[in-house]
């Protein structure tokens, strides 16, 4: 049954879409398998519909929540079930490494993200990654297949190289509008993020391989000699082992290390 109280409306200016499906809530409890000594953390957990199963399987969740507003309804909604700390924080400034424990496990994250920060959260999160075992979330349907596409595939792109770049990106599956309360206009997809004890590829410069790939994907249509100029010359790419005239969307992470660091081994 659905735990969500009717007394709250959601919010547009949070992005609230809140989750009331008990099947959907099932299958992403049976992807994420929960276990108790994890140290688990929920992202927007609005009314604690995937909040209290969480709760119930680890007996103690942090969560994040900007809306100051549900903070006590997740408080009545979760009594007894284990120690709930409630941190009113906007999850694009939150510090999650302050949360782990000294030699304590990784986080695991978990969370229906509002669709209008999906993108930087990722990054955000992504930038304290050596403290995160593993990341569950609720995202569009767009945005997950353009974290796990391939080269050559439509969907990829910059969001797809610098994710891969940290993680391994798994789609799960995916989940219709009805699952939510209001329903949003738009498919949502379960995906799963492993951060790579070993990155892909070897760069030298993350900053520098960062803006490759943004200058590269900047205009997908334009040849790496069009979109690179100023970075490197049609030779050095050809150096670097990537076709000068090839479009962004055709080279895989360890082409794009390639161009970062013969951008950085060039004398100044």
């Amino acid at each position: 049954m659905s735990q969500i109280p009717t007394r709250h409306q959601p919010r547009k200016r949070f992005g609230q879409h809140f989750l009331h499906d008990p099947q959907v809530i099932a299958h992403i409890m049976a992807a994420i398998r929960p276990k108790s000594g994890e140290h688990l953390v929920e992202i927007g957990p609005g009314l604690g519909a995937l909040t209290r199963p969480l709760l119930q399987a680890v007996g103690e969740l942090d969560v994040v929540e900007l809306d100051r507003d549900l903070v006590e309804p997740l408080h009545a909604q979760c009594a007894g079930l284990g120690t709930l700390r409630i941190h009113q924080a906007d999850a694009l400034k939150f510090d999650f490494a302050k949360l782990r424990v000294e030699d304590g496990p990784r986080l695991r994250v978990v969370g229906n993200l509002p669709y209008n920060i999906s993108t930087p959260l990722l990054f955000h999160l992504l930038a304290q990654a050596e403290h995160l075992h593993d990341l569950h979330f609720m995202l569009q349907q767009e945005v997950v297949a353009r974290m796990a596409a391939g080269p050559g595939e439509e969907a990829y792109g910059r969001l797809s190289v610098m994710l891969q770049y940290r993680c391994q990106v798994e789609a799960l599956f995916t989940v219709g509008p009805g699952a939510f309360q209001p329903p949003p206009k738009v498919r949502s997809a379960v995906v799963r993020l492993v951060p790579r004890e070993t990155l892909a590829v070897a760069v030298r410069d993350e900053q520098q391989f960062a803006e490759v790939v943004r200058r590269a994907f900047a205009q997908r249509r334009k040849t790496l000699r069009n979109s690179l100029r100023g970075l490197l010359e049609s030779a050095q790419i050809e150096s670097a082992g990537v076709n000068p005239v090839a479009r962004p969307e055709t080279l895989d992470l360890a082409a794009f290390a390639a161009l970062s660091n013969a951008v950085i081994t060039e004398p100044a």
